[in-house]
């Protein structure tokens, strides 16, 4: 009997020593093999995003030895879908205001820098018609149709969509609204006349001006919104804190070089980085319950 168990515990040893060495170790994060994923959104052109992004990504392994990959998903959804994913499929993001607050709300980012435009990290949106529409007034967007960048956009819609119904507009039955998927393909939108009238950043009609020099003469602006937190940089929470230092530490010595300043204004438009965290969201937090909208009813 004491042999009969001797043999079963040797085997047992020899099973678990065999799992053992057959079992490998996950590639470390931030490895050639297992690299940082940085997810953005379209809010300009794709290529020239993936172009920028990867610029940065470069200099962040110079300067650490850690591998960032740049990805664009289609909308903000993707990319908090990403972040939520388990494992996640996404570890870094550049979420506009709503979007973050909502990836933050379900534990899936947590802010570490915000960028910097025209010396400020806020931004306005604005509520732009074409000359044409008989618009001249958020009263007069009452049966038109109107194009949003994108259903999670903070300035192009969760701002706008609060700002009309003050105005005695509801969206959801006043207007149609089309999804242009960026927000020069709204101004281009309102520009042709494919649509009345939509919002975007502010001035986001200087983005498709190259193009069409007489934009700011056929795109008038209608409405200003109130200051909004820009975008920036956030992490999954997951992502090991030493990572989340040393690449945001990297970005910000990044953003003080002539070339990586060059990289964030292809990327996305930055002019620079500052280190916020979640707290400076909470003005936008306060304004969405004064409002008495639901998150949820935000994202239809």
């Amino acid at each position: 009997m004491r042999r009969l168990l001797l043999a079963l515990l040797v085997l047992v040893a020899a099973a678990g020593f065999v799992m053992a060495a057959g079992a490998k170790e996950s590639p470390k994060l931030g490895s050639e093999e297992n690299p940082v994923i940085w997810a953005f959104v379209p809010s300009g052109d794709t290529q020239q995003i993936v172009a920028g992004g990867q610029a940065v990504a470069d200099m962040i392994y110079q300067k650490t030895g850690i591998n960032v990959k740049v990805m664009v998903a289609t909308d903000y959804a993707g990319v908090i879908e990403a972040l939520s994913s388990n494992p996640p499929k996404a570890h870094m993001a550049s979420l506009a205001t709503f979007a973050y607050v909502l990836a933050a709300d379900r534990g899936v980012a947590q802010a570490a820098l915000v960028s910097v435009r025209f010396g400020t990290p806020y931004y306005n949106g604005q509520i732009i018609a074409n000359v044409n529409s008989g618009i001249n007034t958020l009263a007069d967007l009452k049966g038109k149709t109107f194009a949003r960048p994108d259903p999670l956009s903070t300035s192009g819609w969760i701002i706008p969509d609060l700002t009309m119904r003050a105005a005695g507009i509801n969206p959801d039955t006043d207007l149609k609204v089309v999804d242009a998927g960026s927000h020069p393909n709204v101004a281009t939108a309102v520009y042709n006349g494919d649509v009345d009238a939509g919002a975007t950043f502010v001035d986001a009609r200087q983005n498709i001006q190259k193009d069409h020099p007489d934009v700011n003469d056929k795109v008038k602006v209608i409405n200003v919104s109130v200051n909004i937190p820009n975008d920036g940089v956030q992490f999954q929470p997951t992502v090991p804190q030493d990572i989340q230092d040393k690449i945001t530490n990297a970005l910000l010595e990044i953003a003080q070089t002539k070339e990586g300043k060059d990289a964030l204004n292809k990327a996305y438009e930055w002019t620079g980085l500052v280190k916020q965290g979640d707290s400076f969201y909470d003005p936008f937090r306060q304004v969405l319950q004064a409002s008495g909208m639901k998150v949820e009813d935000l994202m239809k």
